[in-house]
């Protein structure tokens, strides 16, 4: 059973935010304590992804096929673990919409950013920490939290966004795709470092 769920959030929850768990998904498959769900703060319930975000999708190993869009409620909100949001006004809306969260939630590129520079060893101790699973991992989210200090700013307001590509030209995929894969791979290595030393042996 899942013990820790992350959510990621976009605005239709058909581009980025399902990419974004579809990747997390597809690396992190082994590990069966930790859950992805993905909505969106206006989504059209049931809508799928277009053609371009699922072959985004496909490319980098994940599985579109049975995505279909969440409207983002307190709910799901507040039943999440670690959110990831694709720019920073969803992720103000997300902590308007449940204010307890405001520790946990993240823009996708702004967890990467600041955990970027964690070595394995000094998450996994983080991790260790934790008697369960769900409590290593929410060590680990403290500990980037705790790095907003030493990191600094961005060098420019809007390095923490994912361009939204929706009815966009290829180009614009591409260029959404390029900020938030490596973005992704990087939340996958601190989860899968986390989940490998926090609590029992999975």
């Amino acid at each position: 059973m899942p013990e820790f769920s992350v959510l990621t959030v976009c605005s239709g929850n058909i581009c980025r935010s399902p990419l974004a768990e579809q990747i997390l998904r597809a690396r992190l498959a082994d590990l069966p304590s930790i859950e992805f769900a993905s909505a969106g703060t206006f989504a059209g319930e049931g809508d799928r992804m277009p053609d371009e975000a699922a072959e985004l999708s496909v490319r980098f190993g994940g599985d579109p096929s049975q995505h279909s869009a969440r409207y983002l409620t307190e709910q799901i909100v507040g039943g999440s673990d670690l959110i990831l949001a694709m720019s920073r006004s969803h992720r103000r809306e997300i902590v308007e919409l449940v204010p307890r969260k405001v520790s946990v939630t993240f823009t996708l590129r702004e967890f990467a950013r600041l955990s970027e520079g964690l070595p394995d060893a000094e998450i996994a101790e983080a991790a260790s920490r934790g008697t369960t699973v769900r409590a290593g991992l929410a060590e680990v989210v403290a500990l980037v939290v705790s790095r907003k200090g030493q990191v600094g700013l961005p060098s420019s307001t809007d390095v923490d966004d994912i361009i939204d590509p929706y009815r966009r030209s290829a180009e614009t995929y591409e260029r959404s795709a390029a900020q938030l894969v490596p973005a992704a791979e990087e939340v996958a290595r601190v989860l899968r470092v986390a989940a490998g030393a926090a609590g029992p042996a999975l």
